[in-house]
Parts: structure tokens; sequence; C-alpha cells
């Protein structure tokens, strides 16, 4: 009795675990239809990628122009020396952004991806009026990426930009995106903008946004031709240069070369860059330095209960080209080319301030920004007439910089030569 007693017991257990997994199994079969799977999907072939977009202003509303790759160009395995380009720009205007991109599904064959967008140029019309209201699309759809460049078209419109095609690199958005890169890391007087940065300086008070220009240098129509690529010398090249200055969301004014070179010096995104300085009064040549780790800092304090901005900029820098007799391994020299060097710095941030001062009365260089870090309380009082009391807060500006290297020559071979 004992032994039938047990494998009854056995059997019911098993019979529960029997139970059990029968009730595992049909919850995870019936589960399997509560699953969308790949609801939405859409094949590569189905996707017309763009790359590059323009916005213009039209009677109704905005002109819209995007630049899509051609796939088949892309996959080949040709090189430059093509009858077919690497893109294609498709034109519609709307009364909305989103308006205008859905007109063009009259024209792509193919469901507009923008997730790989690398480049968003505003018409210089548009951002005269104001660009707050485009930002808001291209914030709010959900397959843009931030990680785009926003620029503003120099002369006119942006939608001929698209139009021309480049040499070096086949896709014409990646060109501009690699050459901004470039140039703000080599060169400096411009600066590469993503969404995110642009928004954060719009919502917050005491900094104004800044934007690269990009225009065509040469002949605008010959861009568009197979042959501006076949050329050694293109009649038509892509070039970003100088900065377009804001007020809120509205252009109000470019800078030139000078005032962008102090504005990135105040801003600290300088990585590299050039400045050259007369030898002697007597010498026709010029000393170039390349200016290296410059580390700005931009603080206001309150003196007799007025704030005042004081900006301080630290530099190191390399003898690049001597183009006169100088003695560089004498210390007093050094201390000359440094101190020269300095003072054309301060120049050129003193030029970019009193530009934002005057001119623009919009503060891109951050001092209500500055105040508000150093006396909160104070800003709270001064942040909702900012625009008046910009142009009267007193500055100092102070420029130090250090020569490290000289190249792997000390002494110029010129003086040999000469003698």
């Amino acid at each position: 009795m004992v032994k039938i007693h047990r494998l009854r017991s056995h059997q019911k257990i098993g019979g529960i675990n029997l139970k059990r997994k029968c009730i595992l199994l049909l919850t995870s079969f019936f589960s399997l239809f509560l699953l969308a799977g790949c609801w939405s999907k859409t094949e590569l072939n189905d996707l017309a990628i763009a790359t590059a977009m323009a916005i213009d202003k039209a009677e109704d509303g905005y002109l819209v122009s995007v630049q899509v790759l051609n796939p088949s160009q892309i996959a080949s395995q040709q090189t430059m020396m093509t009858t077919e380009t690497a893109v294609t720009t498709y034109h519609s205007s709307g009364g909305t952004i989103l308006e205008a991109l859905r007109e063009l599904t009259k024209e792509i064959p193919g469901k507009l991806y923008l997730a790989h967008i690398r480049i968003v140029i505003f018409g210089e019309e548009v951002a005269r009026e104001g660009i707050r209201k485009p930002l808001d699309f291209l914030s709010r759809d959900y397959e843009f990426r931030t990680d785009f460049y926003i620029l503003v078209s120099r002369y006119g419109m942006a939608s001929p930009l698209l139009n021309v095609l480049t040499s070096l690199e086949r896709i014409p958005a990646n060109s501009i995106f690699t050459t901004l890169q470039m140039s703000q890391t080599r060169w400096a007087p411009t600066k590469g903008v993503t969404l995110d940065e642009l928004i954060e300086n719009l919502v917050k008070l005491g900094q104004d946004p800044v934007l690269t220009g990009i225009y065509v240098k040469g002949e605008e129509q010959a861009g568009n031709s197979i042959k501006n690529i076949e050329l050694v010398d293109p009649p038509a090249v892509l070039k970003v240069d100088n900065l377009a200055a804001f007020h809120g969301d509205r252009l109000i004014d470019w800078l030139n070369n000078e005032e962008s070179m102090g504005y990135i010096y105040v801003l600290g995104n300088v990585r590299s860059t050039i400045e050259h300085i007369p030898c002697d009064k007597d010498d026709n040549g010029k000393v170039t330095i390349e200016i290296m780790q410059s580390t700005p800092e931009v603080k206001a304090k309150v003196v007799k209960g007025e704030p005042k901005v004081g900006i301080k900029v630290k530099a190191e820098g390399n003898v690049a080209d001597v183009e006169c007799l100088i003695d560089l391994t004498d210390p007093k020299k050094i201390q000359e080319l440094q101190e020269t060097i300095e003072k054309t710095i301060e120049e050129k941030i003193e030029k970019v301030v009193e530009k934002a001062k005057n001119d623009l009365q919009s503060d891109i260089l951050g001092f209500g920004e500055a105040i508000h870090r150093s006396n909160p309380k104070l800003w709270k009082k001064l942040k909702n007439e900012w625009k008046e009391h910009f142009p009267t807060i007193s500055h100092t500006t102070k420029v130090e910089v250090k020569i490290r290297r000289f190249g792997t020559i000390t002494d110029s071979f010129q003086e040999e030569s000469e003698d």
C-alpha cells in the first residue's frame, strides 16, 4: 500500500508539471499574436535617402529643396569620370515645410528618408524673417538626427547651393560637412553649429546664436553641370566663410573675417589658426605664428553696483614662417613677437565686441550668460531689458600668448643666402 501511495503521488506531481507546461506553451503561442513584428518596415530599395536640405521663402510659405542619393551611382565601382551624378535635387513649395516635403512624393520614386541629412541651409531671406518656425519641424520630426550642421546662404537663396556638384567628394552634402569641420579645426573663422546647440542658444537669455555662411565661388549656373567635376579648375566651388550674427532667431548682419576670428577666440573654438605680424618697420617681411590650444575665459563681476565683463584668452603658438632676419634664440625677440601677437588678437576681439554692441546690439558673445553665472540675482533684474543694457556693459580684454616651438630650424637660412 505504501508503494502504491507513492506511485500515485508521483503521478499527481507529474500531472501538475504537465499541466503547467501546457499552460506556458499555450500562453506563449497566443502571445505571438500580440507581437507587431516589422509592421512599419520599408525596404531599402523603396527609400529615397536625403543628404541635404535647403529652406527658402516662397509666396505660399516655404520652398524646400532636397538633395537625394542616386543609389546606382553610389554603389558602382566606377571613378568620378561618369556621365551620371551621384545625387539629384528636388524642389517643392508649401505652406509648411512638411507640406512641401509631402508634395515631393509626386516627383520622388520612393519614401523620402531624412535620417541621413548632413546639412540644412537657410536662405538669407528666411534667416532675416526668423528661423524659429522651421526649427520646430526639424526638432520635432522623429526621423531627423541632431548631428547635422546648419548654415545660412551668404548671398540670396539656398536652393541653388544644392545643385553644385563637387569634385573631391561625390556627394555634395558630405563635401560641405567635411569642409566645415576642417575649416573650423584648421582655420577658425567658421563654426559648425548643430541643431541642439542652435536651439539651446535660442531658448536661453544671455547669448544669441551665430551660424556659418556658405556661397558659390565662381559661376553658380556652371555648378550643376557634370563638367564642373571634370575640370581641373572647377568654375563653381562651394565655400563656407564668415559668421551670420543673430538676435534671437533673426539674422541681423554678417561678421567679416577679422570679426569672425575675434568671435571664435572669445568662444574658445580655436584649435588651430594662424596670425602673421610684420618683422620690422624697415622690412616688408612677415613672421607667421600658428596658434594652438587657445583657451578663453569670460567672467563677470559687479563693480560699484554695475556689471563688468572680463575676457581673457590664453594661447600657445609655433613659429611657422619667417620672411626676414630675426634671431629666434634671443629671448627679447621672442617676447616682442609674443606681445605683438597678443595685440593683434586683442584688436580682433575688440572689433567683434564693438560690432556686437554698437551695430548688432546682439549679445553673440555671451556677456549676459557670464553675468547669469556669476550673479543670478543681478541677472534676474537685467534679463528682461538686456537688449538695452548690453551696449552699455563695460569690458576688458587680455590675451596671453606663449611661443613654444620654432620648427625644424632656429636661424633662418635667408641671412646666409643674402650674404
